[in-house]
């Protein structure tokens, strides 16, 4: 007999994958909601997610569009880490929608926009054998059983996995509308009998090595009228282990015989935390179990990480963006959390925003134009012609970075909107200003309501302020820049953007070795903990060394520093980037005027066109890159 082969993923999960659209007016109708925030959805798709944020090497089989929501829902679980080579593109159908609000706790209508969808024309063609057979488990789920072609696949994978040896787990996952049990506005509905439904889902229940469900669901699947008799009936089909949901209060593991008390099952720490919203909570849970289970942990272990996990999803609004990473929830497990509302805890949010970010930049060479006043300054009378020079720039920054990684740009909202589009057909990082240039103490250009502006931003660009800020400076001047920062970050975090504070000292004040370590210490202390930094040029090694210190007592999970450059001749900024060299934390640099002002001025005087101004900047820039890079 030949051995099987060693898994190289841990989990394939099947079915639902959809589009959800979470209303963002918490406490209305769904007839109210005005705004919709937007999510991968669909349990299988939650749970791979969930899985791979935990650290397992997880999978999804299903269909999706061959259209934007469909692209949307790849390239968002590519982001996390989940294997798509299982997911079909369906030229013919529309991937799946749902529509949600949380109209009161634990109340959220939901509209399943699922007519002829993408995910329910899975058939057994889709199912690869050499694929299913690379997973140490697959999960099924209950919607998949519903017709014909999906169970078929459904049956399919399960007979090579245990033919393989593999395990196979089912999530019971009964939606009854699903099943043509209940009208279009029950979405949220979650029992309605139906020896039918009993019958397709009881016949999955012997094939099984772990099967978890609420106690609806275990009704239902059994065909019983009682979660006692619903137990039994399964057990009386199957050895598998057992997971009763049991929604706030946890759950219950069966592994043998049931008990004739319920509550003598295998059961995990709970953890008593404020119900936000429930949709989703139960695929967190699987995820947190799952990731027990298949690294060999105890049942009660694998409970407790369930249970983690599950608190997570209740206490925040989205699906699988909301689910915990494995050092966040390592960090829960070991720290607790003083708020039964997790979502208001800096120290978890932190740690989720960090590891779950959707791109890694561990180099970042940036061209800076986002000057305002130093352009109009440039320009003269020749203002209007400010936002044709930035899209010049950006075509010197394409023609450096090349489609290479690790290069960006920073423009404005003033003149750089013809830049920003430009800029959107070219892979580079993008980071915009939101301070008025010059204030002191800060302030912010155009509203001081930064998130009404951040809502219009591409997801993936960061907000940048800068803030002439000296810790000599007096304590009212110094108190007011804070607050204004702590307004900044706390719009970013809500909005799920990153920002970069810009630090300029010397403007206002002598510096030393330890002024810029100074000014990071009081930051931090108001509880500031930006993506980025950007700082001077440091005048030794010890002053660096300062600077990386402080950082990595504050907030391990900052990104780093880039350098700044203050209209520095390229040699010096090629001296101070060596030094920065011996720092920990510096990732690159984001420079301007050194960059694109020779090339504005005589642009602006008309002695060069664009062409001869796109080489200029474009050779200068690569020079910082060339010295960045030896």
């Amino acid at each position: 007999m030949v051995e099987p082969q060693r898994p190289t993923l841990d989990v394939i999960t099947i079915g639902r994958a959809s589009v959800d659209l979470y209303g963002q007016q918490i406490g209305s109708r769904l007839e109210d909601i005005q705004s919709f925030a937007k999510s991968v959805g669909g349990c299988p798709a939650n749970i791979a997610v969930g899985t791979a944020r935990l650290g397992l090497r997880a999978a999804l089989v299903t269909r999706v569009g061959d259209e934007q929501m469909g692209r949307f829902i790849i390239e968002q679980l590519q982001r996390e880490g989940v294997e798509t080579a299982g997911i079909v593109s369906d030229p013919e159908r529309l991937t799946a929608l749902v529509l949600l609000a949380v109209e009161d706790e634990g109340v959220s209508p939901m509209i399943f926009v699922r007519t002829d969808c993408a995910d329910m024309a899975l058939a057994e063609a889709d199912i690869d054998p050499a694929f299913i057979a690379s997973a140490a488990a697959v999960v099924v789920t209950g919607t998949h059983f519903s017709r014909p072609n999906t169970e078929a696949a459904q049956r399919k994978a399960m007979r090579i996995a245990r033919a393989n040896g593999r395990k196979v787990v089912f999530d019971i996952d009964y939606r009854p509308n699903l099943w043509g049990l209940a009208g279009h506005a029950a979405g949220f509905s979650r029992y309605v009998k139906s020896e039918h439904v009993s019958a397709q889902l009881g016949a999955v229940l012997p094939e099984c090595d772990l099967i978890v469900g609420t106690e609806e669901e275990i009704m239902i699947a059994a065909g019983a009228d009682s979660v006692p008799a619903a137990l039994r009936a399964i057990r009386a089909l199957t050895p598998a282990t057992i997971v009763l949901k049991r929604g706030a209060m946890g759950c219950i593991v069966y592994e043998g015989a049931i008990p004739d008390d319920l509550e003598q099952g295998i059961v995990g720490t709970g953890f008593p935390i404020e119900v936000y919203n429930v949709l989703g909570a139960g695929d967190a849970f699987m995820s947190g179990f799952l990731r027990g289970w298949l690294r060999g942990e105890d049942l009660a272990t694998c409970a407790t990480w369930a249970n983690a996990c599950g608190a997570f999803a209740v206490s925040r609004l989205l699906c699988s963006p909301e689910y915990p990473s494995w050092e966040e929830l390592d960090w829960f497990l070991t720290h607790g959390s003083p708020h039964r509302a997790l979502r208001q805890d800096d120290a978890l949010n932190r740690i989720h925003r960090a590891t779950t970010r959707r791109r890694q930049w561990p180099t970042l060479m940036a061209l800076a134009v986002d000057h305002r006043k130093q352009l109009e300054d440039i320009a003269g009378d020749q203002a209007g012609r400010i936002a044709d020079f930035k899209v010049l720039a950006v075509a010197a920054a394409a023609e450096v970075a090349r489609g290479r990684p690790g290069f960006g740009m920073l423009l404005d909202d003033k003149y750089g909107r013809k830049a920003l589009f430009a800029a959107g057909r070219h892979d580079l990082w993008i980071g915009r200003p939101l301070e008025q240039p010059g204030a002191v103490p800060l302030e912010f250009e155009f509203s001081q309501d930064v998130g009404s502006r951040l809502v219009e931003w591409p997801v993936e660009h960061c907000l940048k302020v800068l803030c002439f800020y000296h810790p000599d400076d007096p304590e009212g001047i110094n108190a007011a820049q804070r607050g204004k920062l702590r307004a900044a970050q706390d719009a970013a975090e809500k909005l799920g953007r990153d920002i970069l504070i810009e630090l300029i000292p010397s403007r206002l004040g002598p510096v030393d070795a330890h002024t810029t370590a100074r000014a990071l210490a009081e930051l931090y202390a108001a509880g500031l903990r930006p993506d980025w930094w950007k700082l001077e040029p440091q005048p030794s090694e010890g002053a660096w060394a300062a600077i990386d210190a402080e950082i990595a007592r504050a907030d391990r999970w900052c990104r780093g520093v880039l350098l700044l450059g203050l209209d520095a001749p390229v040699e010096t900024l090629a001296a101070g980037f060596r030094l920065a060299k011996t720092s920990k934390t510096v990732r690159g640099f984001a420079v301007g005027r050194t960059i694109f002002a020779p090339a504005a001025r005589a642009w602006f005087a008309g002695e060069i066109g664009d062409t001869a101004a796109i080489a200029d900047m474009a050779a200068r820039f690569r020079a910082l890159v060339d010295a960045w890079e030896k």
